[in-house]
């Protein structure tokens, strides 16, 4: 019994602690013997593992190699060298440890006096962070704005939805819930229709307005003004329009001045989406991508995406703090203390939507002190120049066309239909996806734009180089070669 594992005791946690660090490691070392897309079957699982928990310990040892043999076959490797699916989900040496010690330590940060050094670390590294991003002085902690962590973009237009909508609701009475509209193009991400349903905000007045592409699927701020102008006239009540710098379909950028001045003549309250393509703007030359964010009441972007910050950590500014604090904030009894009573401090359990969070400013703090400026610039601009590479070889092979100007890091093509039949493309499309996905050597994703099935290559996993965009290129060619031979 001398090796019973106790709750907690140091040093059997330094002995773990090192065996998992070991098995971590190696799994990185050995990353790309995986296939990134897991080849495993729905329901694979329960037929590998016992039907009830065990009711004396197992050993380590054994949970190790059945994480091995087991676990990690269905498992998709979002931090392969050959991931090119979705939005990247950066892990780094940083972020890793940063995440280790928030572990460790275990507090729950809802309020100052849970942890100071929590809440007053985030409101720090946010006001770095917008300082790197060259935010409008009106989001940093020293004014009436500020920073805060959520889980994620979808938590983040959530919380700026309802600030806006109880804003709003002060203004015009409660029972005005009805007329309250929503704008956005409809590239915005699937987000916002979550957000609206929660918010109570009725689904007829969500108003997705369709991108073309005669604005590389940017919204429009003529047609915003026009449906803007019809919703006034039947008594509805615009209040919130959201704009997205990067969208998830193709990394279309929304015109945030023009945008941004629509909504101040209505009143309405302006939120910037730049989950993915926010990590981009910390570089001189893609800092125009958010000229206009100074019209916004609200900017986000995932510093867990392409920003070497391990998952979670999506990053809120808010010009008007107390917008927020006024529609998320309780004060129950059991929670009442000096500091927060005395309005000396942040509380921010009243700028989310859960009481409970992490100590997530760790890992971020970590990335921007172990990294600094310049390395975080440098990793951007290369996996940048990796996608410019990728758009190279497209244009050199007939066969294929690159779809949408290519931005930042992501690049839209696809296998170009014989005889021009664009039903025949789609299936052509499909069928290429699910050819290179199925050898296991890369992960590509899809999205559909005005009715043609896009393959969508995102280039931005910590570990990638240039062979391994030239790998997934070359896989890509003899499938289609494959696919065209058959449809002949």
């Amino acid at each position: 019994m001398e090796n019973r594992l106790k709750p907690m005791d140091a040093e059997q946690l330094r002995e773990y602690g090192h065996k998992m660090v070991d098995f971590i490691a190696d799994y990185y070392k050995t990353i790309e013997n995986f296939p990134v897309l897991s080849q495993v079957e729905p329901g694979y699982l329960r037929n590998l593992l016992p039907d009830s928990a065990p009711n004396q310990p197992d050993s380590f040892q054994h949970v190790l190699d059945d994480i091995q043999a087991k676990i990690l076959p269905g498992v998709t490797h979002w931090q392969s060298p050959n991931y090119f699916a979705y939005y990247p989900s950066n892990s780094s040496v940083a972020g890793f440890v940063g995440e280790m010690l928030s572990a460790g330590l275990n507090i729950v940060g809802f309020s100052w006096i849970t942890s100071p050094a929590a809440t007053e670390l985030e409101i720090i590294v946010l006001d770095w962070l917008a300082k790197m991003l060259k935010l409008p002085e009106d989001f940093l902690s020293a004014g009436q704005g500020g920073g805060v962590i959520q889980g994620t973009a979808s938590e983040a237009v959530l919380v700026v939805l309802l600030a806006a909508r109880d804003k709003v609701l002060r203004r015009v009475g409660k029972d005005a819930l009805e007329k309250l509209v929503v704008y956005a193009s409809d590239q915005m991400h699937s987000s916002l229709q979550k957000a609206c349903q929660i918010a109570g905000i009725h689904p007829e007045n969500c108003r997705l307005l369709k991108a073309t592409s005669s604005t590389n699927y940017a919204l429009s701020p003529e047609f915003l003004s026009e449906t803007i102008s019809q919703d006034l006239t039947i008594g509805l009540i615009p209040f919130f329009l959201c704009a997205t710098v990067g969208t998830t379909s193709s990394t279309a950028v929304d015109p945030l001045l023009s945008l941004g001045k629509i909504a101040k003549s209505n009143g309405m309250w302006f939120h910037v989406d730049a989950a993915y393509a926010g990590s981009a703007c910390v570089c001189p030359e893609f800092r125009h991508y958010i000229d206009g964010v100074e019209e916004a009441d609200s900017f986000n972007m995932n510093a867990h995406k392409w920003f070497l910050t391990n998952f979670d950590c999506s990053a809120l500014w808010v010009k008007d703090r107390s917008a927020l604090v006024q529609a998320l904030s309780t004060n129950p009894e059991y929670l009442k203390n000096k500091a927060s009573q005395a309005n000396m401090v942040v509380d921010y359990k009243d700028w989310q939507v859960p009481l409970g969070r992490r100590f997530r400013s760790l890992k971020l703090w970590m990335v921007l002190r172990l990294y600094g400026l310049e390395n975080l610039q440098c990793y951007i601009r290369n996996h940048i120049k990796l996608a410019k590479h990728f758009e190279n070889l497209i244009a050199q092979d007939p066969r294929f066309e690159v779809v949408t100007p290519r931005i930042f890091s992501l690049v839209c093509f696809r296998l170009l239909p014989v005889r021009n039949d664009e039903s025949h493309g789609n299936k052509l499309n499909h069928q290429l996806l699910d050819a290179v996905n199925s050898t296991g050597s890369a992960f590509i994703s899809h999205t559909v734009l005005s009715g043609k099935y896009i393959l969508r290559f995102a280039v931005g996993a910590p570990l990638t180089e240039e062979k391994h965009v030239n790998a997934a290129w070359k896989v890509l060619q003899d499938k289609a070669t494959s696919l065209l031979a058959e449809s002949l």
